[in-house]
């Protein structure tokens, strides 16, 4: 299966063929297809999933969510109908798949500010349109001190710095000091997946982004809280 996402996360729409039908979906949708490639990025590593249509034989699917199901993306459907074999039209909800765009590359962005200033490792994100997150790892957490890194973010927005992608193997991956900000490991995979942000930023992400980071705009530092120990929280908010 060819993931479009990951080479280029600005395709809006694509063609494809139906792989597979999955029809026991319980958790709402009617039903769901895999397709032999998708420009659909499927819930995962904090980033909600696309929606969007898939047309076919003159009918219109609506993609509710897609997620991965042993390693393949599945799209969730509104109902019935598409069966094996069939050719498929995908179109993606654009105005959401870019404002996540925008929040996903702020999120790299302010976690490599905090990393920079206190050295702590981020913990988990989770990326939405009205408002994203960030959990780090720090034992010392000065509130005051997060509007300031809100701040530094921003400037680096204003640089217009590019963002680019690449994906490297596992072995390349653990010659990069960069990597180890992520209090995770990527030692179980054949291939990493690399997001740069020129001078700021280097981190292991299946996410789709943005090319430059002005085009994410500013950011603005909605809460900061304790999450027990050594656990902190950083809500921010795109300010459009």
């Amino acid at each position: 299966m060819e993931a479009i996402y990951l080479e280029d996360s600005y395709v809006r729409e694509f063609d494809a063929v139906v792989d597979k039908i999955e029809d026991r979906i319980t958790n709402g949708p009617k039903g769901g297809v895999f397709l032999d490639r998708t420009a659909f990025y499927p819930a995962s590593g904090g980033q909600p999933s696309d929606l969007g249509i898939l047309f076919a034989n003159k009918e219109r699917y609506a993609v509710v969510g897609a997620s991965f199901e042993g390693g393949r993306i599945l799209h969730h459907l509104d109902r019935v109908g598409l069966v094996t074999g069939d050719n498929v039209h995908g179109t993606i909800d654009w105005d959401r798949r870019f404002r996540l765009m925008r929040s996903h590359t702020a999120c790299h962005m302010l976690s490599a500010v905090i990393f920079q200033e206190t050295g702590a490792k981020i913990t988990g994100n989770q990326i939405d349109l009205s408002r994203s997150r960030v959990d780090f790892s720090l034992e010392q957490f000065d509130r005051s001190m997060m509007g300031e890194y809100v701040k530094k973010a921003n400037k680096i927005m204003e640089e217009d710095r590019p963002v680019r992608t690449r994906i490297i193997s596992r072995e390349e991956a653990a010659t990069i000091p960069e990597l180890v900000r992520l209090a995770m490991d990527v030692a179980d995979r054949e291939e990493v997946r690399i997001v740069e942000i020129e001078g700021t930023d280097l981190q292991a992400c299946g996410g789709t982004h943005v090319g430059r980071t002005g085009e994410v705009g500013r950011i603005k530092l909605v809460k900061a809280e304790n999450k027990g120990k050594a656990n902190r929280r950083v809500y921010f908010a795109l300010e459009d």
